[in-house]
């Protein structure tokens, strides 16, 4: 039987072989190569067959089968024996050849299938395709083909055919007149001729050693004669490719003296196809092999050939590279390839053709040359060597082009020379300092790349050059003695700025190769070396770059580590100390990165380096040297603002540290001669620079700074400056302004004993005399901004001086007022709506100083100061959001020294005057419309306040008189709209609180716990809740109450109703909170006023909507109900429904008082359940039901009731009645249901629907068992009433809920159990459907509400549920699918003999609900199935072992289901089927690849699943296989695609004796028949399995 089925099983996937889908066909042919591979003869044979029997088949089929034959003949051409194999390569000879046209795919197929069999039957293919390569008639193309390919795989079998293939071919290409044909005859001949190469290459391993290179000879001679002069002419592109290439391995195969012979017209042919083609890597690649041979036999020929071979080459080396081009870059290396051999032959002439193009200024000509010449320098490095300097002195023009191309390839010229040494020739600084000029090129400069042109980023020639300079110096031994000291030349001239951190760190690794060779010798010989830098320069110059620590790719730490190794060069006594210092630096530049680091913090820390530099040297020859060569580099900084103004700084250093008083004067004097006063940075430094000069020179620096003024050095400027007057007062205005700061930086840094006498005589007269200038004997002072921002600057730097003196105290400063003057000026002509410059904060900041100096300023004058100042700050709108930047920051430090200057102020003057008037000027700020005023006012003030108490000295007791206003000014902010504000605002009232208790005799430290609370609400007042805002001010006006002494509590209330009116309406509702809290804490007034209350209830509630009114009118409202109950219920009932905003919020007031509360909710209550729900009338005659209408007092009463028991207050009085007002309002609800509003109220619902309340969920049942527990045996009592109601919704609402009690224990603690299951029993037959669920339901709760239960009531339960399994006849009853649900939870808690009764009965009933249309019918069932195997497990009856695996495949196929909830169910049944099994391994499958939760690989847990099954349960097979394909008629798709595939897994792993269970011909039939299914992937699965089908064969 196995030869027929198998030829079977091949026919039917055959069949298929046609379908339209692609997946299909490639799992028809996968299956078919599966059939294949267990048994390939008959696969093979019936594939052979197929093709013969179909001669019509399309060619596309016939190509796939072909390529499954192809598979299964590669895997399996041991197992073939020759009859097959013959009868293969007939059917493939003749597929491949039937048509003449060229069908590639079919006839390449074909093809391949011989190849295949050539690798081991070559004699028997070789047979059938000589008999198709008859002399005299052209083959078909894919003979020549197959013969080609099967050389190339098949080398040693092939060759000894070639010279008879060879001489049959030979004739055949003059036949040849197509050039199509030729191109597979050149195909052909470039294939024999590389097989033939590789042949007589390994002829160690050969079968035939005495084949030789001349037996080809000839016939290859006579093939070369055809295509050269013939075939290479020919106008089809293809063709002549094809040709070149079969040339390059023929030439190697031509006899020596016919290869001399063709040279001269050979290289010539070779070379003009580049002319022709586009593509030439295929060319170049042949010419590479000819001049290979070429040179073997030592031609002559190719000297004369050398010219035009040179510049075809060269022609192609210069074509531009894409790096998206493979196939021009294959070229380019075949090129050079081209030019290693010349260069191996003929160096001279090669470089007397390569070097003169490097003059040319042709971008692609002077790339490809250096590209070319790094090769050879590199390929051909013995045949260059006596040419390095010619090479050398050819590289003058390409240093000098600017091109980056070009660059890049000078720069990989110069590393192949530094490799094979040439830069220790003559000429090879120069190539050095190219590559260092390269690594000094800007990292952005790849941002400037124009756009259209093709250069690469000169940031690549940049990284290239710095990896070359470092390589060089660290990898090339012999480069040591060129690179250093030379390099050294390149760190001062600025060009080479770029280019300091390769620099520095090649240096540093040749000096220490240096010190490791001689230790103690100097680093450095100038031994008349007049180009390297001085060890004065080379100080200057690193030290002064590391101030820029992370620029050039990190060049301070470089710097500074070459500055470490030269220590001995710069100065003998700095070893050992720089050794520690640097290390510092160096270890702190690392703790940091660009963004973290503080220019400031690094600077300081390289100027005390220095200063301690300098103190080690102590030589004052020394250090007046390095100060010279300071100010020399000075220009060489103009470009780098940042460096030059630290460059100033080290001057300033270096001249503190000189003992020589001439040298310093006469530096001081060049500097103010030359500085560039134009640039803001350099006016900085400059000053910078006077001012560290000072600490040691403070005389000679001020007579410098008075000589230059006086000197006409400075006249001539002006006298210049004068000339050109439209353009030059702003250049005359920055000199005044630079000597002004140099004047304010002295100041700051000479030492202050020495400052306070010459601050008014010498420094301020000074300043102010550049500051105005006399016109006709009148002072006119400068309006220019900058020239005032220096003097604002140097004032303030002068007062800070003046106020950190020891003697501060005692100096009277008699240009104090004068000074405050002109600050307040400059404060006054700032814009007060913007803040650009910091005028303001320094002139704030000078003024702060001034105030505490002597003598004391006059009342006036503090008033406009303190007046000037806030109007030049507070109105200054914010910045947006995300945009504060610099501007964010100039504001806060101007109100931290606005903060400066008040405190200095009110330090004058400490008493309750001073303060009031401070917050005189701030009351206005305080009130303002605009948030960010009263943001910055209350923050002013809580500042004051503070400071005014850390400071207070009482030393009688008297009354803090002003307490009331200020606290009543404060405390409505504790509510303002801007969270700081409130927090500003409590902090003002805690200060005011402990100010209070200062004055009334408390010590400065203690704590009162009342005010202390102020700071936990002050912590709470961010949250924008009103609630919590006014709850805060509720507690905050308690505190208030309890501290405020009496006198002050008409004050405090006068400027609170003041408040009310405030435009902000939260400070307006926390005045009226405040307001109250105090009269009710200091008194019972509103119990007099109840009729009045009542009387503005009724006006307020018509006139105002405001919030805090309302609430006013609430409050008296349960006092009317206390004196007339009945009648204000009975009068609000009849108020319009529904009820308005006013009518609720009096419902709600009657919940005040718990007694009241009770009376009216049980009046409620009798109004709503003593009425018929609704009345039914029919709307139209014919209408089928009657329509519902509501009845209109019960309705009333419920929204009442809803009203009243909203209050929270109204909670003792619903806890009395709650057990009737729960079972009221449950049935109030269930007879909502379906009842409409009266016709009056369906328009004015329709109106309010858009603001009704969304519907909830309602759960009472789980809350009243959970909450009010104790209170359940009324509940039920006054529910049980209601089982036997005239209304279905009634009884339906009560069997529910006493369903869903018995979710909770309580029952059972409340010993109600019993009553109830025998009251559900009971309404087992009601009439209602939903009655009966509900019913079952509530049963089934008893699993989780009383689960010890279950057992003593297990029959009852179990026969409930049975009975509810047969409720009905439909195949969707939703009574069976609750009866289902509940079993699920009962069978883990029944005794087993109740369960073992019906556990067959209840797995025979629910399996039709496997395959249910509905999905939860489905999913339920499934799950239940689940349930019966866990209770079963460890004991599992043979019958009902039967239905678990009359289970199996449903469960399995079903884990494909459409619906999640299937398929997690079918997880669920799965796991527990398992254990029943008794086998571990398959049990474990389940459990690994079926968790919840976890994906799942269908196909490969079904593989694993199939595995176990058939492993222990080979007997199920047929059984398995039967239920299988009852799904394959499934209506499910993914379903109907398991089926199949779980048969075919079946297969997969059952022993081949099992084939007897399985009737193969149904299944095949089966599986022939979704062959044709509209599904592709059911198509698809069906034809794997047929494959796998081969097994029973």
């Amino acid at each position: 039987m196995s030869e027929p089925y198998v030829k079977k099983l091949s026919t039917i996937l055959l069949d298929s072989v046609t379908d339209k889908d692609p997946l299909v066909q490639e799992q028809v042919c996968s299956a078919l190569c599966a059939l294949g591979e267990s048994q390939p003869e008959e696969t093979l044979s019936a594939c052979e067959e197929h093709l013969r029997q179909h001669e019509k088949l399309a060619h596309p089929y016939r190509t796939m089968i072909l390529r499954a034959m192809e598979t299964i003949v590669s895997n399996h051409i041991s197992e073939l024996d020759k009859d097959m194999t013959r009868a293969i390569i007939l059917l493939a000879s003749s597929e491949m050849t039937k048509v003449k046209d060229l069908v590639s795919d079919w006839q390449q197929a074909a093809s391949s299938v011989l190849v295949a069999v050539g690798k081991r039957f070559v004699g028997m293919v070789m047979e059938e395709m000589l008999g198709k390569f008859q002399p005299g008639v052209l083959p078909h193309c894919f003979v020549v083909q197959t013969l080609a390919n099967l050389s190339v795989f098949n080398v040693f079998g092939m060759v000894p055919f070639l010279t008879s293939v060879l001489s049959t071919m030979l004739p055949m290409l003059g036949m040849a007149k197509h050039d199509s044909m030729r191109v597979v005859f050149c195909c052909a001949l470039q294939r024999f001729s590389e097989s033939t190469l590789e042949y007589l290459a390994n002829l160690d391993q050969a079968p035939d050693p005495t084949v030789r290179k001349d037996t080809f000879a000839s016939d290859i001679s006579s093939a070369y004669d055809t295509l050269f002069h013939h075939w290479l002419q020919s106008r089809e592109a293809k063709l002549r490719l094809a040709v070149v290439e079969a040339l390059g391995p023929m030439s190697h195969l031509l006899p020596s003296e016919k290869l001399e012979e063709q040279l001269p017209k050979l290289l010539p042919g070779v070379l003009a196809l580049y002319k022709k083609h586009a593509e030439t890597s295929h060319v170049s690649k042949s010419l590479g092999q000819i001049l290979e041979a070429a040179v073997s036999v030592g031609s002559r020929m190719l000297e004369v050939q050398l010219d035009s071979l040179l510049a075809a080459l060269h022609a192609q080396i210069c074509v531009p590279v894409e790096t998206s081009s493979p196939l021009v870059t294959s070229n380019q290396k075949e090129v050079l390839r081209c030019f290693t051999v010349l260069a191996c032959c003929s160096p001279e002439r090669l470089l007397a053709f390569l070097l003169p193009k490097l003059d040319t200024s042709n971008e692609r000509t002077r790339v490809g040359t250096l590209q070319v010449l790094r090769h050879i320098i590199n390929s051909a490095a013995a045949q260059m060597e006596v040419k390095k300097p010619f090479i050398l002195s050819s590289m003058r023009l390409p240093l000098l082009d600017p091109n980056s191309k070009v660059k890049r390839a000078v720069v990989q010229v110069i590393s192949a020379m530094a490799h094979h040494g040439y830069l220790e020739q003559p000429g090879g600084e120069a190539m050095l300092e190219y590559i260092v000029q390269q690594c000094a090129l800007p990292l952005e400069a790849q941002h400037q790349k124009p756009s259209g042109e093709e250069e690469p980023p000169a940031d690549s020639v940049r990284d290239i050059s710095v990896s070359t300079l470092y390589l060089v110096s660290t990898t090339v031994d012999r480069m040591s003695d060129v690179l250093w000291p030379h390099l050294l030349q390149f760190l001062t001239p600025v060009r080479f700025t770029g280019a300091l951190t390769p620099l520095c760190r090649s240096l540093v690794h040749l000096a220490q190769k240096r010190q490791e060779a001689a230790a103690e010798a100097p680093l450095i010989q100038y031994d008349g070396n007049v180009t390297l830098p001085s060890p004065y320069a080379i100080a200057t110059r690193l030290l002064t770059v590391s101030s820029s620590p992370y620029l050039g790719g990190g060049r301070g730490a470089a710097s500074l580590c070459l500055l470490n190794v030269l220590h001995r060069d710069i100065h003998p006594s700095l070893g050992q100390r720089w050794a520690t210092t640097i290390a510092l630096l160096l270890e702190y530049l690392e703790e940091h990165t660009e963004k973290t680091l503080s220019q400031k913090e690094w600077e300081e820390k390289l100027l005390v380096f220095l200063r301690d530099s300098l103190a080690v040297v102590s030589d004052n020859t020394w250090i007046c040297q390095l100060s010279l060569e300071m100010c020399k580099q000075l220009p060489c900084y103009n470009g780098t603002p940042q460096e030059k103004n630290f460059l100033y700084k080290c001057v300033g250093t270096t001249l503190g540290a000189a003992s020589s008083k001439d040298v310093v004067r006469k530096l001081l004097q060049e500097l103010l001669e030359t500085a560039r006063y134009q640039e803001e940075a350099e006016r900085e430094g400059l000053a910078c620079c006077f001012g560290i000069c000072a600490i040691s020179h403070l005389d000679d620096t001020l007579a410098q700074l008075e000589d230059f003024v006086r000197s006409d050095v400075f006249r001539k400027s002006i006298g210049i400056f004068n000339i050109f007057k439209d353009r030059s007062d702003n250049d005359i205005d920055k000199v005044k302004g630079t000597l002004i700061l140099c004047y304010g930086h002295v100041a700051a840094q000479a030492p202050r004993e020495l400052v306070l006498a010459r601050a008014e005589s010498d420094i301020l007269r000074n300043m102010f005399q550049c500051f105005s200038t006399k016109v006709l004997g009148i002072k006119v002072e400068t309006k220019d901004p900058g020239l005032q921002l220096c003097l604002v600057q140097s004032v303030c730097m002068v007062c800070q001086a003046i106020c950190s003196s020891a003697q501060a105290s005692s100096f009277h400063f008699t240009r104090k007022a004068e000074l405050v003057a002109q600050m307040m000026d400059f404060i006054k002509a700032e814009p007060p709506d913007s803040l650009r410059t910091p005028i303001r904060k320094k002139a704030m900041i000078a003024c702060t100083h001034l105030v505490s100096l002597e003598p004391e300023l006059e009342e006036q004058v503090q008033s406009d100061i303190i007046h000037s100042c806030l109007h030049s700050i507070m109105a200054v709108p914010p910045e947006p959001e995300g945009e504060g930047g610099p501007q964010e920051f100039l504001y806060l430090d101007t109100m931290h020294a606005l903060e400066d200057l008040l405190r200095s102020i009110l330090r004058r003057n400490m008493t309750p005057q001073g303060l009031q008037l401070m917050v005189e000027h701030l009351s206005p700020w305080i009130k303002s419309p605009r948030g960010y005023e009263r943001v910055r006012a209350l923050g002013l003030s809580a500042c004051l306040l503070q400071f005014f108490l850390e400071h207070l000295h009482v030393s009688a007791l008297v009354p803090f008189h002003n307490l009331g206003l200020l606290v009543g000014l404060f405390s409505p902010r504790c509510a303002d709209l801007w969270p700081a504000t409130r927090q500003e605002a409590v902090s003002c009232v805690y200060s005011l609180l402990y100010l209070q208790l200062g004055y009334e005799g408390f010590s400065c430290d203690y704590r009162d716990d009342v005010a202390e609370r102020l700071l936990a609400l002050r912590d709470g007042l961010v949250h924008p809740d009103p609630a919590i805002l006014f709850h805060a001010c509720h507690s905050i006006a308690q505190i208030i109450a309890k501290r405020l002494p009496p006198d002050q509590l008409i004050n405090l209330l006068l400027t609170l109703f003041e408040s009310l009116g405030d435009p902000d309406k939260n400070c307006s509702r926390a005045a009226t909170v405040m307001i109250n809290c105090l009269l009710k804490e200091r008194g019972s007034m509103l119990l007099e006023k109840v009729p009045e209350i009542m009387s503005v209830l009724r006006s307020r509630l018509q006139e105002t909507r405001e919030e805090h009114v309302l609430q006013s009118a609430q409050h008296s409202v349960y006092v009317l109900a206390s004196q007339h109950c009945v009648a204000v219920v009975t009068s609000l009932l009849g108020s319009p429904l529904p009820f308005d905003s006013h009518t609720c919020s009096l419902w709600r007031a009657l919940a005040v008082e718990p007694g009241l509360s009770a009376q009216v909710l049980g009046l409620l209550l009798e109004r709503m359940s003593r009425d018929v729900p609704f009345k039914e009338s029919r709307a139209f005659l014919l209408s089928s039901t009657p329509d519902r209408v509501a009845t209109l007092l019960p309705l009333a009463a419920t929204c009442a009731l809803h009203e009243v028991m909203s209050a929270p207050a109204s909670g003792p009085a619903v806890t009395e009645l709650y057990p009737q007002l729960f079972a009221g309002l449950l049935l109030r609800v269930s007879c909502t249901v379906g009842v409409q509003l009266p016709r009056n109220l369906q328009a004015k619902e329709r109106r309010a629907g858009s603001s009704a309340l969304a519907s909830r969920t309602l759960d009472p049942c789980s809350a009243m068992a959970k909450c009010a527990g104790p209170r359940l045996p009324l509940v039920m009592k006054a529910l049980l009433g209601a089982q036997s109601s005239v209304y279905e919704a009634q009884r339906v609402t009560s069997t529910a809920f006493l369903a869903e009690l018995l979710t909770s224990n309580v029952v059972n603690d409340l010993m109600l159990l019993e009553s109830l299951l025998d009251n559900l029993a009971a309404r087992q037959k009601d009439p209602c459907a939903s009655v009966r669920r509900l019913v079952l339901r509530g049963l089934a709760n008893l699993a989780s509400g009383s689960p010890d239960k279950v057992r003593a009531h297990g029959a009852q339960l179990l026969t409930a549920m049975i009975s509810g399994l047969d409720d009905g006849d439909g195949p969707h009853s939703l009574v069976a699918l609750e009866a289902m649900a509940g079993l699920a939870k009962l069978l883990g808690l029944v005794e087993p003999e109740d369960l073992r009764a019906v556990l067959l009965h209840t797995a025979f009933r629910i399996r039709p609900f496997f395959d249910s249309e509905k999905m939860e019918f489905r999913s339920v069932s499934i799950r239940l199935f689940g349930h019966l195997n866990k209770a079963c497990h460890g004991a599992c009856e043979d019958v009902f072992l039967e239905q678990v695996v009359g289970g199996l495949v449903p469960l399995l196929l079903h884990l494909q289901d459409p619906q999640a909830s299937v398929t997690a169910a079918c997880r669920f049944a799965l796991r527990m089927c398992g254990p029943n099994l008794e086998c571990e391994e398959l049990a474990g499958v389940f459990q690994k690849h079926l968790q919840d939760g976890r994906g799942l690989h269908f196909g490969e847990f079904l593989n694993a699943a199939c595995k176990h099954l058939m492993c222990y349960f080979p007997d199920l097979l047929g059984r398995l296989v039967s239920t299988s394909l009852f799904y394959f008629k499934s209506s499910w798709e993914d379903v109907r695609a398991a089926a199949p595939m779980l048969t075919g897994f079946l297969v997969l792993h059952v022993e081949p004796q099992q084939q007897s269970q399985v009737d193969l011909e149904q299944l095949t039939a089966a599986l022939q028949l979704l062959l044709k299914d509209p599904a592709p992937k059911v198509r698809a699965k069906a034809a794997e399995t047929l494959g796998r089908l081969v097994k029973f064969a």
